[in-house]
């Protein structure tokens, strides 16, 4: 290959080389003859060696094999799928259908560290739940095995019963790839959330450890769904678990997320003022309504929201707060306030007070400080409720309504309130959510009805298995194959109820989403390279055969190449004409493609199509038909005008 011509890489890159590669720059010494030396690399690291070959870890039969799947590159490929798509050329959103793992793998080249929040709800091992079946092979061939229904054996693919034997080693070894794919597809800042339930709750943390690191656990929500199982042989599980692990600790520390907007604040804070105002004004009279009002809604109030039982002089809810110090630094004040009514000092607590004496001052000036009926009470200080309508996430989150999956008929989705409450308290702006076990796309519909409410320019990215609906199920009598397609209609559903709810002249939210599905390489020698061995003479006879499959489409073509050159999914590309031969342009014309290789372009329509000057030209090798002399004169012709020349 010329200097001057690149070449379009056939698969993702191998992480096992990458590694290496690594190493190399960190610890050159390691590396001899092109390898890695363990014993040199122990002796480097010194007293951070174990020194025995006992481990503390998570360990289980065929996690090795596990690790390896993670290591696999693979040369698949996402398709194209407008038909299926909704506002394809606006929309910035995505749905994939296929193996998660094959589709994790090809989302690591361009949204590598883009991923704000990665939010799952992957199958519990309950027994009659869909394990992905990852059988070691090259993984797009496991796909498309899977999709055949029978594994190569003639045996069908179905679940991971406590029968089959090694029943949490198959779990573990599903969900460990994909783990690691996905920490390295999330921002410094970014976050994963994990629901499960008590089977594999400890075997699920202990991985989230060790892929994530401990000090990433930012602890577990339990969510009360106030429905006991049915069927139990010890506790009455009434809830499930979502776990959280962040990417970097110290960047999400400093991010100082895990907020989220008070549910009912905004209500509150009317209400007592309403109240305070028809009081004319009494404002004991005011605050014995509130407190009635507030029993009322006790159901559907936060432990930080029901805090605020109090109104004051000028009708704002309040809380009082206790202002002891948990320690005694020297910055802390100790001096003992005066009573406001008969000026005798009151007690100051025993490590003095939680602020230094200049903002004490502060407190009093603003009328902030809450004194007793006489100075023997030890006095408070008074939180405005209009003044923290925020509240950190608790650790205790209840059912809060049904689960609003738009009348289609998924099992046990997701309560779209909680996929809010979640979601709205870390993602912001144009964050992208990637859900990858999509299943009723409960995320999806989070996400737009979140940027509906605040205005906020959020995206999704959904992957979900085309696993079959049951032969006797409801969603089968209505014509729904595959839960993908059910998973596809939820979105588009949830966006016709969002858009009968817009109001005013505002930008409305992004409603719409680009379909893609996971394929074997449209290229023939990109999938030669992942199948098989051949010996000079044998490459030489397969390289005479055609590049590029037979039915695809250009469109489909550049949709492979800019995946694998590290664009995104959701690349602007329109289509113009020169000489009478269709030319693709991506990104207002920042790189241009050429990919018929029925027709071959002469040099004079190469300059025409070369003039506006792009970053970046992809033409398909075969377009040459063998004219070495115009691939030659087309590489010196892009060198001139200091164009990238790519070949597919």
């Amino acid at each position: 290959m010329s200097e001057d011509i690149f070449e379009t890489p056939s698969s993702t890159p191998n992480f096992q080389t990458e590694l290496a590669e690594q190493l190399a720059q960190i610890v050159p010494e390691a590396i001899a003859d092109g390898k890695i030396d363990v014993s040199k690399l122990q002796e480097l690291l010194a007293q951070d060696v174990a020194e025995t070959s006992e481990r503390f870890g998570l360990f289980w039969p065929g996690k090795q094999r596990a690790l390896r799947v993670a290591q696999m590159p693979t040369s698949a490929t996402l398709r194209p799928e407008p038909e299926k798509s909704k506002d394809w050329d606006t929309t910035k959103n995505i749905f994939i259908e296929g193996d998660n793992l094959e589709v994790l793998k090809i989302l690591q080249k361009h949204y590598h560290g883009k991923i704000k929040m990665i939010y799952i709800d992957p199958p519990y091992n309950t027994g009659s739940d869909f394990v992905y079946p990852d059988n070691y092979q090259e993984g797009l061939e496991n796909y498309l095995e899977w999709t055949r229904q029978v594994n190569e054996d003639g045996k069908k693919i179905s679940t991971n019963s406590e029968s089959e034997g090694r029943y949490h080693s198959n779990w573990l070894s599903m969900m460990y790839p994909r783990l690691k794919f996905a920490r390295n597809l999330l921002r410094d800042d970014g976050l994963i959330a994990v629901h499960i339930d008590e089977n594999e709750y400890s075997n699920l943390e202990k991985l989230l450890n060790e892929i994530f690191g401990e000090s990433n656990n930012l602890g577990t929500v339990i969510w009360d769904k106030r429905n006991p199982k049915g069927e139990v042989r010890g506790v009455a599980h009434q809830h499930e678990s979502i776990l959280f692990f962040s990417r970097n600790i110290e960047v999400f520390a400093k991010a100082d997320y895990f907020f989220r907007q008070k549910e009912n604040a905004e209500a509150m804070v009317r209400k007592a003022l309403d109240l305070f105002k028809k009081s004319d004004p009494d404002r004991i009279k005011a605050q014995g309504e509130y407190q009635k009002w507030l029993a009322s809604k006790a159901k559907s109030l936060s432990g930080g929201e029901a805090a605020y039982r109090f109104i004051d002089d000028n009708g704002d809810a309040y809380r009082p707060v206790s202002m002891a110090a948990p320690d005694k630094p020297e910055t802390r004040s100790h001096r003992p306030l005066i009573h406001s009514v008969t000026q005798k000092p009151c007690p100051v607590p025993e490590k003095g007070w939680r602020y230094p004496d200049i903002s004490m001052d502060a407190l009093l000036a603003s009328n902030q400080v809450l004194f007793g009926v006489d100075e023997t009470t030890q006095p408070q200080r008074k939180y405005l409720l209009k003044e923290n309508l925020t509240e950190r996430v608790p650790s205790l989150l209840y059912f809060g309504g049904s689960d609003d999956a738009v009348g289609l008929p998924f099992d046990n989705p997701k309560p779209l309130y909680v996929a809010k409450r979640i979601i709205g308290s870390i993602c912001q702006d144009s964050d992208i959510v990637l859900d990858f076990f999509a299943g009723s796309s409960t995320t999806a519909h989070a996400v737009m009805e979140l940027n509906l409410e605040d205005g906020g320019t959020r995206n999704f990215i959904m992957v979900q298995l085309p696993e079959p609906t049951n032969e006797k199920s409801l969603a089968r009598k209505q014509g729904y194959e595959t839960i993908s397609e059910l998973s596809r209609e939820r979105i588009v559903r949830a966006a016709d109820s969002i858009s009968q709810k817009l109001e005013g002249d505002g930008l409305p939210p992004d409603l719409g989403f680009r379909s893609f599905k996971l394929s074997d390489s449209l290229f023939a020698k990109w999938r030669a390279e992942s199948e098989i061995e051949m010996t000079a003479l044998e490459q030489h006879l397969f390289s005479l055969r055609g590049t590029a499959a037979d039915e695809a489409s250009p469109h489909d073509l550049l949709a492979e190449v800019l995946l694998k050159l590290g664009f995104s999914l959701t690349e602007s590309i329109s289509q113009f004409t020169i000489d009478g031969l269709p030319v693709l342009s991506v990104g207002d014309g920042v790189v241009l493609a050429y990919l018929d290789e029925r027709v071959k372009p002469s040099l004079d329509t190469l300059r025409s199509i070369l003039d506006p000057a792009p970053t970046r030209f992809i033409i398909l090798e075969d377009s040459f038909h063998g004219d070495d002399e115009l691939k030659t004169n087309l590489a010196q012709l892009c060198k001139s005008k200091n164009i990238e020349l790519w070949t597919a």
